[in-house]
């Protein structure tokens, strides 16, 4: 497959998952969405009573949006639109027309999640640039992030969107079903995994959650009770990665058309 072919494929991608205005919906509401009604909110909060209520800006909050947009909300934005792009050939039944023209499953396959992560970065790094200027705007005398704090923020957002992203992906190419898909991809994020890092006798074994990694090579610190040196981090966050990924490309190279 030259490049020529690869850029059209990842544009064919990032087409159908535009046209799609359900899930760009949603996952405008659950990226740049609540990071303007977390911002707006605080922001009447203190105007309404500055004396119990700090600034909607500063570090403090600029952090609290950007775990948000990483592991929460943008999370979840990852999730929807993963699965929807390791979905949508089967579900809208064009998987068999696209086989059919003798293009490799594989490049069919690898194609979705760059442009799924794309996708997604368009909205969760618009959220972040919106956070970033409301940390500034709305910060009164608080400390406002420095320069290695948003770059390092902003980096982290890309790796842990992609990672999300490329679970879903796999998930959804080997479920073949949008619900199903998304359902087990949210339920283990936001519920399985949330309840598992409160279990503290698990110990260790803890460290072998994507949220526990993710939190770890965070700029900042995210308490979940669980701590891992950064390259058991780096291994756990490629794992969940790797594994997904290879699942789902076995899964598209063996489906019947």
């Amino acid at each position: 497959m030259t490049l020529v072919v690869a850029r059209q494929m990842l544009g064919a991608e990032i087409l159908k998952l535009r046209r799609n205005r359900a899930v760009m919906g949603l996952a405008f509401v659950l990226s740049i969405g609540v990071v303007l009604l977390f911002f707006g909110y605080t922001a009447i909060e203190h105007a309404s009573n500055p004396a119990t209520n700090g600034p909607a800006g500063g570090v403090h909050n600029f952090k609290r949006a950007v775990r948000a947009l990483g592991l929460i909300f943008g999370a979840l934005s990852a999730a929807l639109i993963g699965t929807e792009a390791g979905t949508a050939d089967l579900s809208s039944g064009v998987f068999r027309d696209l086989v059919a023209t003798g293009r490799s499953r594989l490049s069919l396959f690898f194609v979705r999640a760059p442009a799924a992560t794309l996708v997604t970065l368009a909205f969760n790094g618009l959220g972040f640039l919106i956070a970033l200027a409301a940390s500034f705007v709305f910060a009164d005398s608080l400390p406002t992030p420095g320069v290695s704090l948003i770059l390092q923020s902003g980096a982290w957002i890309v790796v842990s969107n992609a990672l999300l992203v490329g679970f879903a992906v796999g998930v959804g190419s080997l479920t073949g079903s949008r619900a199903p898909a998304l359902t087990a991809v949210i339920g283990w994020q936001a519920i399985v995994t949330e309840m598992l890092l409160s279990v503290t006798s698990l110990g260790s074994a803890r460290d072998g959650l994507l949220t526990s990694a993710l939190s770890q090579l965070a700029p900042f610190n995210i308490n979940t009770g669980v701590t891992m040196a950064t390259g058991v981090a780096v291994a756990v966050a490629i794992a969940w990665l790797l594994v997904p990924v290879a699942v789902g490309a076995w899964r598209t190279q063996t489906r019947e058309a």
